[in-house]
């Protein structure tokens, strides 16, 4: 569900149910009724990591507490952090091995330090699903910690609500290439939400200035970042994946997590932009119809 920044059409409505209201009662992981802070109205947050050569008292501080922390509470929260929102769901069956006990304790504990918090999303299709996020102290935390790679975005709280399920899949489909790739002798270094993406295009675009040509400067400035225009658009992933081969050469794969209120044109972008294209298992018969009507040729991968 990439969010066009270059397009004068309108942007389609909830990729998910119409039918989708937000809990915001209370918050505690044990009562799992939580909708806690005012989290979900901040901008996209986001801080990469920076070399330093001497270590702020802010810091020491924060590593002081990295160490109180378990190794699988540390990993938790950067996995989150790397994808904005997680559906616990998910959490326990990628990050704990389907082992709920542990992750149950790991999160009770994280919430009690003020961490991460627990968003209870409701709809009528998916029912109850528990999303998890960091917090800002968090988020601070996981970039002082040492244990991500350099340039990796770490995100906090939640923006858009209404998108939460739709972007808190994208931690699945993940892991599903994350298998994929290690399968094949490689592994994963780090991915990028179309929010980045969005960003940095946003940022070369301004400082070309007004007087460029928009098609011209479109077309240089998603050549750099390896993407592509089509129909006067650029074409921006759900997810950028990227990853060392077995062969130690460094490669990208950019992702898109495509639902059933696509439209055929949005569907033929995609594929023509040379998108692995996933989408809900309910979802992917009617998109591959879709496909086949616009007579493109592409697989569609069930989530």
């Amino acid at each position: 569900m990439s969010r066009d920044p270059f397009s004068s059409e309108p942007q389609r409505g909830d990729p998910l149910d119409q039918n989708l209201t937000v809990d915001r009662s209370g918050t505690s992981f044990r009562e799992v009724a939580a909708f806690a802070g005012e989290a979900e109205l901040s901008r996209p947050s986001e801080t990469r990591l920076r070399g330093e050569t001497t270590v702020p008292l802010r810091a020491r501080h924060q590593r002081d507490r990295a160490r109180r922390l378990r190794e699988s509470e540390l990993e938790t929260l950067s996995e989150i952090g790397k994808f904005r929102v997680v559906d616990a769901a998910d959490l326990s069956e990628y990050g704990y091995a389907g082992n709920v006990r542990r992750m149950h304790r790991d999160l009770r504990h994280l919430e009690r330090q003020g961490l991460i918090a627990v968003k209870k999303i409701w709809s009528e299709r998916h029912g109850t699903s528990h999303l998890l996020v960091l917090t800002r102290k968090a988020k601070r935390l996981v970039l002082q910690s040492g244990r991500l790679p350099r340039g990796q975005v770490i995100y906090h709280g939640l923006v858009k609500p209404r998108e939460a399920k739709h972007d808190a899949a994208l931690y699945k489909l993940y892991q599903r290439e994350k298998a994929r790739i290690e399968s094949a002798g490689g592994r994963p270094l780090g991915v990028a939400l179309d929010y980045e993406l969005m960003r940095d295009l946003y940022r070369e675009l301004a400082r070309l200035g007004v007087a460029a040509d928009a098609r011209k400067a479109r077309e240089v400035v998603a050549e750099k970042h390896g993407l592509v225009v089509i129909n006067d658009k650029v074409q921006i992933p759900d997810l950028r994946l990227e990853y060392e081969t077995a062969d130690h050469e460094r490669r990208r794969l950019d992702l898109e997590l495509a639902t059933r209120n696509y439209r055929p044109r949005s569907m033929a972008e995609k594929v023509k932009a040379g998108f692995s294209i996933y989408a809900p298992r309910e979802d992917a018969s009617k998109l591959r119809r879709i496909l086949e009507e616009t007579e493109l040729t592409a697989r569609i991968l069930s989530l």
